[in-house]
Order: C-alpha cells, then structure tokens, then sequence
C-alpha cells in the first residue's frame, strides 16, 4: 500500500491544476480559484506510480482528475498528459500526468471497476476508502471517465460511485467512472 508523506510540495497540486485545466476541451472557464472537494487514491501494483483521483471544485462546477505522479517522465506520453512538475519535499521531482492519459492509472481503473483493486483514502496511508461504491463487472472494460460531475445515487453494474464536497458545501455522491466494453 502507498505511503502518504506529510510533507511540502512545490508547486502545489491546484497550483498545477489552475494552469493546466483551463487548457482541456471538457473544462468549462468562468470558475473562480480551484479547491480540493474529495477524492481517493489507487495502489500501483508496481510500487512505482502515485494514482489519486482528485476532486476539484472552482465555486462553479466540480471536475474529476485522475493523476498519475511519476520519479521519472513518463515514456512516449500522449500530447498534453502531462500537468506538470513538483518538488516533493521527501520523494524530490515528481512528474504529475492526467491519469487519463497514463498507461498505470489506466490499468489500476480497470482493476477497479473488475472489483480487483481496493480505493484508499486519499491522505491516509493504507486505509481502505469504504465510502467508495463499485459495482463490478467481469471481463475487459473500457474505462471512461465523468470529468465534470453531476451528483447521483448508487452505482450501476460497471459504475463507480463515490463523495466529494460540491461547490454549494454540501456533500454529495456522483459516478467517477463507468466501464464500457
């Protein structure tokens, strides 16, 4: 399980977020500043890749942003997939890429929706994340992210479901994400 350090990062998650989501096609500007609104985190099977799926608001709309952080650049990544870097005051440079776009987030997504991989709290070192609802489906999927969220109730077969604080405070559930086949 990942170990989260209690410790500095510079710049910050929404200082690289604030610069890079106003650049995606699925981001709708007008927001005011960017807030952390809940999320949860992935295991890396590997040891080596930071997964959390981040939930931002900016007082207008809330957004889903999986990443992927990496000690080293991400081989042959997409255009655009990478958000940034940060000096991680333990880890040192950490590349930070849109999970999206990112083969081992991708991969532990998968995981996830097949059941297969557990959700962790997202700034608790190896706590299950039991508020996280997966309704699994067997077989390859196709996973496919909801980056701008609409509060819903339970998952569906093939559906992700967890919390996060919506622009208005309150705390509601909405689909992460879904698997196609």
């Amino acid at each position: 399980m990942a170990t989260i350090h209690q410790t500095t990062m510079t710049p910050g998650k929404l200082e690289l977020l604030a610069d890079w989501l106003p650049q995606q096609g699925w981001y709708r500007s007008g927001g005011g500043e960017l807030t952390r609104a809940g999320g949860f985190r992935l295991d890396d099977p590997e040891g080596e890749v930071g997964i959390e799926l981040m939930v931002v608001t900016d007082g207008r709309a809330a957004y889903l942003v999986p990443m992927a952080y990496r000690g080293a650049p991400l081989d042959e990544a997409p255009e655009g997939a990478l958000i940034g870097t940060a000096e991680h005051g333990v880890l040192g440079t950490r590349w930070f890429y849109d999970g999206e776009q990112d083969p081992a987030v991708r991969a532990q997504l998968a995981e996830l929706l097949r059941g297969r991989a557990v959700p962790q709290k997202q700034s608790e070192s190896d706590t299950v994340d039991d508020t996280v609802a997966v309704a699994a489906v067997d077989g390859e999927v196709a996973v496919a992210l909801r980056r701008e969220l609409v509060p819903g109730g339970e998952p569906a077969p093939g559906e992700v479901v967890a919390g996060y604080t919506a622009p208005d405070g309150s705390a509601v559930r909405a689909v992460f994400l879904t698997a196609g086949r």
